[in-house]
Parts: C-alpha cells; sequence; structure tokens
C-alpha cells in the first residue's frame, strides 16, 4: 500500500527522508516492530511507494539515536535495551529533569501555572477513578510534556521527548503495576505542586525520586523477562 508516494508532499516543506524517519520511528513506538526485528529497505520502499535512498538516510539518523542497529548476515534491526542501558538512560534523564523543573520553576508565568493547575486536577480526577492501560500511557506523556513545556527550553524539551521516546521503544511498555501506575500519578502530581509553589530544590527531589522509582521498576521487569526466557 502506497503511504508517500501518491501524497504529493512539498519536499521544500518537509524532506521524504524526515517523514520516513517519523514514519519507522513511531512503527517502533507503537510495536509494530519490535525488539529484534529486520527492518528491511526494499520491503519499505514498496509499502511506502518511494525510492531506498530516503530509507536508508532515514535508518542511518535511527541508528545514530539507537533505535536500529546493522548487524552482520542480518541488516538493520530494531535495538534492544539491556541492563546497562537502561541505567545510563535514567542516569541522563534524572540530569535533564532536574534541570527542566529547576528551569519550570524560575520561569514559571501564568499561563504555565494555569496548565500545572490543570494537570494537578486532572490527575486527581484520575486517582480518583480507574487507570486503564491506554489512558494510563497517554496521559503519562501528557503530564511529562506539561511540565517539560514549563521550563521554557525547546532545545531541553526536545533532548527529554528524545530519551523518553527511546525508553518507550525499548523499555517494556506494560512493564509497570497498577501500584507503580498510581505512585507515578501521585509523584508527577507533587512535582507540579512543588513548581506551582516556587520550591525548585524539592521540586528537583521529587523529580530525581521519580526517575530512580521508574528506573527500579524497569530493571525488575527486565529481571523477570530474562528469567522467564531462561525458565522456557
Amino acid at each position: 500500500m502506497a503511504e508517500f508516494g501518491d501524497q504529493g508532499w512539498n519536499s521544500e516543506i518537509s524532506p521524504i527522508r524526515d517523514k520516513v524517519f517519523e514514519y519507522i520511528k513511531n512503527a517502533i513506538l507503537r510495536g509494530e516492530y519490535k525488539s529484534g526485528d529486520r527492518i528491511v529497505e526494499r520491503e519499505l520502499a514498496e509499502k511506502l511507494n518511494i525510492s531506498r535512498t530516503p530509507i536508508r538516510e532515514a535508518l542511518f539518523r535511527l541508528e545514530s539515536v539507537g533505535f536500529v542497529k546493522t548487524m552482520p548476515r542480518k541488516g538493520v534491526v530494531v535495538s534492544k535495551m539491556t541492563t546497562e542501558e537502561i541505567v545510563e538512560v535514567f542516569t541522563i534523564l534524572s540530569t535533564l529533569e532536574s534541570l527542566a523543573v529547576r528551569l519550570a520553576t524560575e520561569k514559571l508565568n501564568a499561563e504555565h501555572r494555569q496548565n500545572l493547575e490543570n494537570l494537578i486536577e486532572a490527575i486527581n480526577e484520575a486517582l480518583a477513578g480507574d487507570l486503564n492501560d491506554r489512558d494510563y500511557s497517554q496521559f503519562h506523556l501528557e503530564m511529562r510534556d506539561t511540565i517539560h513545556l514549563a521550563a521554557q527550553s525547546p532545545r531541553l524539551y526536545e533532548i527529554l521527548k528524545s530519551q523518553i521516546e527511546y525508553i518507550r521503544a525499548f523499555a517494556f511498555v506494560s512493564h509497570e503495576t497498577s501500584e507503580r501506575r498510581r505512585r507515578a500519578f501521585e509523584e508527577h502530581r507533587d512535582i507540579a505542586e512543588a513548581i506551582k509553589e516556587g520550591n525548585a530544590s524539592l521540586a528537583e527531589e521529587l523529580a530525581q525520586l521519580h526517575i530512580e522509582n521508574s528506573k527500579q521498576s524497569y530493571l525488575e521487569s527486565l529481571e523477570k523477562m530474562i528469567g522467564t526466557s531462561k525458565e522456557s
């Protein structure tokens, strides 16, 4: 099925290679391509009705940010996240999140204050009901987005977004228990409240605690997966 070639996109507005990059990245995020799956240039070219050149360029870019890797005799495959990579990414996230909440506190204006108040109210409403997987996944992104945007640093926002997407792609989206899910909501609410109250030190402390708890949840999930794999 043609995806790109029949739509007449203007390459001056958005180059095809950028669209291919987003297409493959989103396919990985949606789980259409899973860890270890091959991505074949020829098949994608036929599916998207484009030449292989922009696909090759997009795959090179995806490899540079860790989404795929080139394997001998296999070609391009979707990456797998190791324990070491989980620790590394969350260590980076801890520093970036701390910076984001401090900037958000220092730069807080009326618009972002209102956004944080709306977020706190939405979290409390969610906590009063059921936290199903679909709502949680989307709302979790919205919570992070509201806090990160309050920092008013576009470059920091993009860096954080790329790291979070990397985790989403490879670190077991369904890793969290209902208890951890609820606690994550509470942690985001507490961070938003600290920013709203102008307490940068507390906001940083809470952000670091949230990242540490998330890291431990991912590591426990990986350990269980490894154990299950060995048993089978």
